[in-house]
This record gives C-alpha cells, structure tokens and sequence, in this order.
C-alpha cells in the first residue's frame, strides 16, 4: 500500500462542495433523504485501514461459523436452543429454506458492519448482509475521486462497482421491494454506472412484488425476509436457486440476519465451539471489537446463579439500574420492519427510569416472537471534520463521533479451492453532532467517503 504524502493539493472548499452538489444524480441516491455535505473526505489512518481489510475476511469466517452452528443445532450435535433462538417468530417454510443442504455452502456476498470509532478503537455494533448504501458508497467515492481529484479515496473511484461487480460471474437483477422503496434510486445509479462501465445492458432493477425470473439472470436480494408474505410468487426464487437455476444473494437465511449473533458470540456453553469453528486466534481479534451483549430471555435460572456479565438473577431487574449503570443498547433481533433504521433501539442512560423501565418490559414481552438484544454501549471518539453551513453559506468544523461502514465483497469460491476471496470496496463514514447518541444517517449527519491518510484516526 502506497502511504499519500502528508500534505496533498486541495480545491478550495466551497468549490469542492459545489461539486459534489453538480455531481448529485438527477433521481437523487435516496428518497426524500438529505445530509450535510464535505468538501473533505473523511482521514483514516494507514494502521486503521489496515485493520478494517484485515476485518472483512474475519466477519466472512464469523458468518460462515454462525451459519455452522445453527445446522449443528438443527442436527443435534449442539443444543437445541440455539436454533430455537434465531428461529422464533419465523414461518417453518423460511426455515426450511435455511437449513436446506443444497444451499449449505452459501453466505451473503456482501458485508457490511457498522462500526464505532471510539477511543480504544473500533467496535462493531451491527453486522448487515443486505445492507443499503452501496451505490451512495460507489457514488461518492467516485465524486471524491474524479470532481474533487482526491487520489487516496479507500477504494478509489471504481472499487465499489467493481466489488459488487465480483459477486456474479454475470450480470445481475436487482430485486427490491416497496419497504425498501427509499434505496430504489441508488440502486437504479448503481445499475446504470455497471451497465457503463461493463460495456453491457445486462443489469437492471426490479420491484420485488410480482417478480418472476423467466431468464434465469442471477439475483441480488434487497429486500428484508420479514416481507415475504408481502411478496406473491419471491419464495420461488428460494426453491429455483437451490435447485441451481439461477445464482441469488444473499441466500434465503433468515437465521443470518440476526443481531443476537453478537450475544450468541458471548455465549458460555459456545465459547468452545466458536474457538475451533474460528481458531482460537480469529475468536480473539473479534473479542476486541464485538461488544458484550445478551439475548433477553424472561425465563428462569436458579436462585443462585446470575446472568454473566449483569451480575443479576433476571433481566427484569435491569429496570432498577441507575442511569449511571444503565450504560446499554437495547434493540429488536431481527426479523421485523423496525429491526433497522435504529427504529427499536433504546439508549438506557439516555432515558428516563420510566422509559427505560417500559423499554425492558417491552424486549421481555416479545421474546417469544421477536427477541431483544441488550449491549453493551461504547461511546465514540470526539472528532473534528469541515462541512458546509447551508444557512451560512460557509464552511464550519463540527465535533462529532463517527460512525464507518466498510463494504466487503466476497467473490464465489474457486471450484480449484473452495476459497473465497473478500475484498475491501469502500468505506462510508457518517459524522453525527457530540450530542446524538445513536450515530446514523440522519440530516444532521456529514455522510462521506473515506481517505487514507498519515495524520488520519
């Protein structure tokens, strides 16, 4: 890797900014969304890029032992509740089609985790394998790149479209629903920039309500797996790619896209398990960057005993945590229409006891159905990074914390190896003010590519 000199030639800002503004497609990238914008990708520096492609490869190892457990669980050689976690709520034809052994191999093509940059490091909060942003990635880091001349963008200007590229051998179909209808223009850039750039017209995006794949194009999947009942005739895209009539990502694996992987990591009776399906040095790296967490199960345990970690004999008693102590993310699973956005998370120390109290009842009275998440809340680093003022019309420096969302695309396996190859497209990063707790993609958020960069974080 090429380290970029210290100091590198700028456009002045305002003429960065504009730009960036001319380079905006007509259609937008989302709809009915705005953020603040840079004239400055966001630093990073050599050491810290070097751990976020080191990270990639670890997280497609994780999923690949997540998805080894639960058919161990399913099969017998490892306890039962560990299937009987990640398949409640869930109708028994989508769970047939995740244990099906004909797509035993197969795990999302793309990952994307949402880390936090704190001051011990990064620490990783969600993990998303049908994750939005891809073209919002592809396309700033192409403007970065090209309008604002920037030659240090991760990724440079194509990474992202030659990333997502990889995941087919040909071209694809882009197969999005109504619920995710706010995606739709990113996804319809993102089509329009392959078709260009691969010299094709194969690529194209279509409403997931009514599909049919009568050619037998290969399938990306952007729609949730909660949505299906929502999605006449989508269940036979399961059945036709396990019968190999068309290759489809990510696979048909609800169990996958839960958030409770993360408690299920710090599982006790697993710990064992998760060291030889890792190698016990992997399970270590990701010791570092996965936060503590729990599943909140409302049954019982012995008198004696406390749940690790809580020091407490029953999630119930959290409710009596001072604010002070309630230093904690409480937020849905998975498998439901408010399990992304950060539309079910609760901050404990920034509730009232009230709130935080009727949150916990809340998690606890879904378990059967859709379980809660508690984890552990790492606050980020306090950084500084120029953005427009559009009331001012000038260019000011917020404190914010950061939130950055590398994209790993992983290429089908060898036939020769069986391996596969991960591979760093781009990092998205998103700057929210000091006093937002819950770093997404809000209008107040500065969203940006980033740059390496010696004096980066």
């Amino acid at each position: 890797m090429n380290t970029p000199s210290r100091h590198h030639a700028q456009i002045p800002a305002l003429e960065a900014v504009d730009l960036i503004r001319q380079a905006l497609p007509k259609q937008g990238l989302f709809a009915g969304k705005s953020w603040r914008l840079s004239p400055q990708a966001f630093p990073l520096s050599p050491a810290t890029l070097n751990q976020l492609e080191q990270i990639g490869p670890l997280l497609h190892r994780f999923q690949r032992a997540s998805d080894t457990l639960y058919r161990r669980s399913h099969n017998g050689s490892l306890p039962a509740w560990l299937h009987q976690y990640l398949d409640r709520g869930k109708p028994q034809d989508l769970i047939d089609f995740g244990i099906d052994p004909r797509i035993q191999s197969q795990l999302p093509r793309v990952i994307r985790p949402d880390l936090i940059l704190t001051e011990q490091g990064l620490t990783m909060v969600e993990l998303d394998s049908v994750p939005g942003g891809i073209g919002l990635t592809a396309w700033l880091n192409q403007t970065y790149s090209q309008s604002l001349r920037d030659q240090h963008i991760i990724g440079g200007a194509d990474g992202m479209l030659k990333g997502f590229a990889s995941i087919f051998k040909n071209a694809a179909h882009l197969v999005i629903s109504k619920e995710s209808a706010d995606y739709r223009p990113e996804c319809d850039w993102l089509v329009q920039q392959l078709n260009h750039s691969l010299n094709t017209d194969q690529w194209s995006v279509h409403g997931a309500e009514g599909y049919t794949n009568q050619d037998q194009q290969a399938v990306y999947r952007f729609f949730e797996l909660f949505d299906l009942p929502n999605l006449p005739g989508i269940n036979q895209l399961a059945k036709q790619a396990a019968a190999d009539e068309h290759d489809l990502s990510a696979p048909f694996k609800a169990f996958l896209e839960e958030k409770m992987w993360l408690s299920l990591f710090w599982s006790k009776p697993l710990q064992g398990v998760w060291q030889r399906e890792l190698r016990k040095a992997n399970w270590k790296r990701l010791q570092k960057i996965i936060p503590q967490a729990w599943i909140l199960d409302p049954s019982d345990i012995p008198h004696h005993a406390v749940i690790p970690g809580l020091e407490i004999n029953h999630f119930d008693e959290l409710k009596h945590f001072t604010q002070k102590e309630r230093e904690y993310v409480l937020k849905i699973s998975g498998f439901s229409e408010i399990g992304w956005g950060s539309r079910s998370v609760s901050i404990g120390h920034d509730l009232s006891q009230k709130e935080w109290s009727a949150a916990i009842d809340t998690a606890l009275d879904s378990f059967e159905h859709h379980p809660y998440v508690l984890q552990k809340f790492h606050s980020g680093k306090l950084v500084q990074h120029p953005y427009l003022d559009t009331e001012s019309g000038s260019i000011v420096t917020m404190e914010g914390r950061v939130r950055l969302c590398p994209y790993y695309f992983t290429e089908p396996a060898s036939s020769a190896t069986g391996l596969s190859k991960v591979k760093l497209g781009g990092v998205l990063a998103t700057l929210c003010p000091a006093d937002k707790k819950i770093l997404h993609g809000m209008s107040e958020a500065v969203i940006m590519p980033c740059r390496v960069d010696p004096d980066g974080y």
